[in-house]
């Protein structure tokens, strides 16, 4: 996404929060929509996963392609009724995909324990992959797990270059193992590992990875698990970095009274105790025994709600990074949850106040986020997706959906001021751009300059679009 025009023409749009958002339906058809993300490439392609094993493109052109890019239903434990946790939960492409083809997947397989697989594909732009366009599956880590639920299944890249990937407690109930705040259990963490580096684990099949040096709790103790990022997290659904800031938000489902969101600032050294199972939400959970390998302070989730109208298990999402929604919502963090379905968001510099924003009328079983930082969810049993859009944004071809060109997005042409006024003063600015090598020229997305992206620019001054 071209963040200067963005930041450029949001903020001549003076587009406020007060509208109410709503959705637009872009995809039906989808078997058990549980996690949507971008490649990152260029392509502006949408992967949707289906929790029995399939992952589903969406092309940028709202074409929902009927041959899945994967289907990996033979490895996958579950996913296949009504009130199983397990399947195929996770997705992450390299920040290099467009050359390296490497994509990792979380997925429960055999015996029902969490595995995490690397795949190396011949061609990253394939809309479909066969067995001969894989060139390499790596297993990266495998988690045992004593039961069927609380699989975690988020993994992601940071902006450090290292993959993250979160964990539930076991399952059960209670946390009947003492997992969350056990650093000798792999259960109920958020792990940061370095998937380029040596196998720092050469006799052990199922761990394959190198430990970054900076993790926190390298040295401490042998029977410490030094992959662990952060502890006491008791089924985070789901996790996220801010593109922009590099913030880390963690959405941690309760047990009977309390949702919760945790909150990380970029640059954070890890090591948190999150509070599970000692705590849910602010409130004492255990009036027993509760681990806390390290007796450090708990850290408190920066917002929490309780069971009842609000719902019952918490759906985490993102940041919100687009262009469509308005400067008023840059940086603010939506999330859901899965019984009431309502949308609210945080807002990081008012003290974390929560908004309501609308009601979705859908169980928000996950967001998904697109490579031009637009907001997804996904209805579970309604196999549907739907984009998160401001229906009282201008939509001049009568398309029934609002357009970025068109409501304050990006890749608009309007540089300089009087906004809302194309002259050829904005394509001087575009061109003094260009010539500096900004980022903010890159018109086609492909992450370089070229001709073309002067071609794109042209075109869209042409169409009068400000």
């Amino acid at each position: 996404m071209n963040r200067f025009l963005c930041a450029t023409l949001l903020a001549a749009s003076g587009a406020t929060a007060n509208a109410q958002l709503t959705t637009v339906q872009v995809a039906s058809g989808v078997d058990r929509p549980v996690f949507m993300t971008s490649s990152g490439d260029g392509s502006g392609r949408l992967f949707i996963i289906e929790q029995e094993g399939a992952i589903r493109i969406l092309e940028s052109d709202g074409t929902l392609l009927a041959a899945p890019f994967i289907d990996i239903d033979p490895l996958v434990t579950g996913g296949n009724s009504g009130g199983d946790e397990r399947g195929l939960l996770g997705l992450a492409f390299a920040p290099d995909f467009a050359t390296s083809g490497k994509f990792y997947l979380d997925y429960t397989g055999t015996g029902g324990h969490t595995v995490i697989d690397e795949y190396t594909i011949s061609d990253p732009s394939s809309d479909a992959m066969t067995p001969s366009d894989i060139l390499t599956r790596r297993k990266i880590m495998q988690v045992n797990q004593p039961f069927s639920n609380h699989n975690g299944g988020w993994i992601g890249f940071g902006p450090d270059g290292f993959l993250y990937v979160a964990t539930g407690d076991g399952g059960s109930g209670g946390d009947p193992q003492n997992n969350g705040g056990d650093l000798r259990e792999r259960l109920g963490k958020l792990h940061r590992i370095d998937v380029s580096g040596a196998d720092d684990f050469p006799a052990d099949a199922d761990q394959n990875y190198a430990i970054p040096s900076d993790n926190p709790f390298i040295g401490i103790d042998p029977g410490y698990h030094e992959s662990i990022w952060d502890y006491g997290l008791r089924n985070a659904w789901r996790t996220s970095f801010d593109r922009v800031t590099g913030d880390l938000w963690i959405a941690d489902v309760g047990q009977n009274q309390y949702e919760e969101v945790n909150f990380e600032a970029a640059g954070d050294a890890g090591g948190r105790h999150y509070g599970w199972r000692c705590r849910e939400g602010l409130h004492q959970y255990s009036s027993g025994t509760c681990t806390n390998s390290e007796n450090t302070p708990f850290t408190e989730p920066i917002h929490e709600y309780s069971h009842g109208a609000d719902g019952c298990s918490i759906t985490g999402g993102y940041a919100y990074r687009g262009c469509a929604l308005g400067e008023a919502y840059q940086g603010k963090y939506f999330f859901s949850d899965y019984c009431s379905g309502r949308i609210w968001t945080l807002d990081k510099d008012n003290g974390f106040a929560r908004t309501l924003e609308f009601s979705s009328g859908i169980s928000v079983s996950s967001f998904g986020e697109g490579e031009d930082g637009e907001i997804y969810i996904a209805d579970l049993f309604g196999g549907r997706v739907y984009r998160i859009i401001d229906p009282n944004a201008a939509d001049d071809n009568d398309n029934g959906i609002p357009d970025s060109c068109e409501s304050a997005g990006c890749n608009q042409a309007d540089f300089t001021e009087p906004f809302g006024v194309l002259d050829i003063f904005d394509v001087f600015a575009y061109l003094d751009l260009f010539n500096a090598g900004d980022a903010g020229a890159d018109f086609t997305g492909d992450g370089s300059l070229d001709i073309f992206d002067v071609f794109a620019f042209l075109d869209v001054f042409n169409a009068g679009c400000p």
